[in-house]
């Protein structure tokens, strides 16, 4: 549980400060198709970081549910593959990159729905 609360309050600093160096940093250095790129990762890098502080909590009442590790740990792969290959995209506009971000996305929507099957079971 403590994992997964500091692992969302470190994706939620660094949503902050990743967006503050694209509106600072690459503002006036990026197209700004590629900056709506990079805010879409940063997006998603802090719902997904508060998906992972909630995940957390949940994990203080209910430690053993192998569900909510499983979305935990998908969460982090989703923010690594998704607002990862955003990220990068954006700095190099290596295309083939977005190839990846689905996977991420993917991530992203099976945790979520562990989260739905835990609650169904634990609640």
């Amino acid at each position: 549980m403590k994992t997964f609360i500091i692992l969302g309050a470190i994706n939620a600093f660094l949503s902050v400060a990743l967006g503050a160096f694209g509106a600072h940093g690459l503002e006036k250095t990026v197209e700004p198709k590629y900056m709506e790129i990079w805010k879409t990762g940063v997006t998603y890098q802090m719902f997904h970081a508060t998906g992972l502080l909630i995940i957390g909590m949940l994990l203080s009442k209910f430690p053993t549910s192998s569900l909510l590790t499983w979305s935990g740990w998908l969460m982090l792969i989703g923010i690594i593959l998704f607002s990862g290959s955003l990220y990068v995209l954006t700095l190099t506009k290596v295309g083939v990159l977005g190839a990846i971000t689905p996977f991420g996305g993917v991530s992203f929507l099976v945790a979520w729905m562990l989260i739905v099957i835990a609650a169904v079971k634990l609640f």
